[in-house]
């Protein structure tokens, strides 16, 4: 995860792919940079969040969140290792 924040720290902070259009159904089309760039391929699971603040979703991968999750826990069960330890 580490190595993941320093490359993203590298890179050019891009964000935007251009606007869509909601369909009658609701649908979208992912445009194809975003696609390309985030490694979105058909199939994929995706997780879509109402964004916290504004009027908005935010969607990820769901393997990448599980990858987040995974890091946070490791990260979580270290801290409770060393508070442990220095309480002995």
């Amino acid at each position: 995860m580490k190595n993941m924040l320093e490359d993203a720290k590298l890179k050019k902070c891009e964000v935007f792919y251009g606007s869509v259009t909601v369909g009658e159904r609701g649908q979208v089309v992912i445009p194809a940079e975003a696609r390309a760039e985030l490694g979105f391929e058909p199939g994929d699971k995706l997780l879509v969040m109402k964004h916290p603040l504004y009027d908005g979703i935010v969607m990820f991968k769901i393997d990448a969140v599980r990858e987040f999750l995974d890091h946070f826990q490791a990260g979580l069960q270290a801290i409770e290792r060393k508070e442990t330890e220095a309480g002995s």
